[in-house]
């Protein structure tokens, strides 16, 4: 299908989502806009509960529906078996259940990339404080246009290596990992990996089941599109069993007849805590469902790569333009420099338009997300608009 057909049902499609209206929007990678379905779905939900509770055998009998039913779709999208999955709200508290839920010992070491982000580098360092692991960064920025990432990192493997943290989908130079591959050189080594999925689920088409992965935290309210405070995290079974709960409440336990604790629940839910925004999981679903009208998550990661490749294209042709990548990115992220080091001000630039971009500081670039959603009049738009910045400065 040519790019001007997809454009014209996109257009139509497009009319679910209320934020698209009026503004150009290339932040996907911050947060999704979402669709008129999710924001119908949280206000029936919370309706259904005032008026039938809030509190109430037949709301609790709706809540247990509600959590199953959420967690079912997100492992239907990833490919996986729903007992894989832990609701959380978002990929820091995933990240967070992994890291602190590992018996750590003194010498242990954990192995970083240096793309990763500051919450995540903080809780490792914490780690590192409390319990004396040590902590390596290894090079993945400078393999973006040439080298390989799995042989960077086994390279930074060590005897005393517990885990390893890195995104699949890198939140600032847009590089896609090929985790399939650090996968197997990390269990070659008996070293556990910890993915930090913000910006590759729902962009990426992925398959968690044949991964291999060992944990894969994610969020719903990026490319997703879904609401603020609904996430998860994958854990695979094999490695379970050496993760303990380290946030815990009455979701995560079994009780004998007496309501006293026995232990943990068999499945992801063991890392679930209590009480949730449940009406959130309702507009979660309702996302995930409006993307799925479009097409399967192949279809629109084909799209998100057709339309970052016009923009990358685009920004090519731009002598006071530097694009990270050499060449069409792998995804959704496009990261550039503007010549004389003017990010910030063409970001607000942009804004004062309506134009919606990010500046990031490591590297030092703007980012901007192009999503399945987005129009090629869009992609111009914005080309456009930085043109008039250099030509007013």
């Amino acid at each position: 299908m040519s790019i001007s057909t997809l454009q014209t049902k996109l257009e139509l499609h497009r009319q679910q989502f209320p934020a698209l209206a009026n503004k150009t929007y290339f932040n996907y990678g911050g947060q999704g806009p979402i669709p008129q379905a999710a924001i119908e779905a949280i206000n029936n939900a919370q309706e259904y509960i005032q008026v039938n509770g809030p509190f109430s055998n037949q709301v609790n009998a709706w809540v247990t529906k509600e959590v199953e039913e959420t967690r079912n779709a997100i492992a239907s999208e990833l490919n996986t078996p729903s007992d894989t999955i832990t609701l959380t709200e978002d990929v820091t508290v995933g990240c967070n259940i992994t890291l602190w839920g590992i018996d750590w010992q003194q010498g242990d070491r954990i192995l970083l990339t240096d793309c990763e982000h500051p919450g995540i580098i903080a809780t490792a360092r914490e780690i590192g404080r409390r319990f004396g692991v040590e902590l390596d960064t290894c090079p993945i920025m400078a393999t973006l246009n040439a080298g390989d990432p799995a042989q960077v990192i086994d390279q930074y493997l060590t005897s005393r290596t517990r885990l390893v943290v890195l995104s699949h989908l890198l939140w600032n130079t847009g590089q896609v990992l090929t985790l399939d591959k650090i996968v197997q050189v990390c269990k070659q080594a008996n070293v556990r990996i910890l993915a930090d999925a913000a910006q590759s689920v729902g962009c990426l088409p992925l398959n968690l089941a044949d991964l291999g992965v060992d944990f894969y935290a994610f969020t719903g309210h990026k490319w997703w599109c879904g609401p603020a405070g609904v996430g998860g995290l994958y854990v695979h079974p094999e490695a379970r069993a050496s993760l303990q709960p380290t946030f815990i409440g009455w979701r995560g336990i079994t009780v004998d007849n007496r309501g006293n604790p026995t232990g943990w629940q068999p499945d992801g839910r063991r890392y679930e805590v209590a009480t949730s925004a449940y009406p959130q999981y309702a507009g979660l679903r309702a996302a995930i469902a409006t993307h799925q009208q479009w097409g399967t998550a192949e279809e629109r990661y084909q799209q998100i790569c057709q339309l970052s490749k016009y923009l990358w294209e685009k920004l090519t042709q731009l002598p006071q333009i530097k694009c990270l990548r050499t060449s069409p990115p792998e995804a959704g992220l496009i990261s550039f420099q503007v010549d004389g080091n003017k990010n910030r001000q063409l970001v607000e630039f942009l804004e004062a338009q309506k134009i919606m971009t990010r500046i990031l500081l490591d590297p030092d670039c703007v980012r901007a997300c192009v999503h399945y959603l987005t129009l090629t009049s869009e992609i111009d738009r914005l080309v456009e608009a930085i043109e008039r910045f250099f030509s007013n400065t």
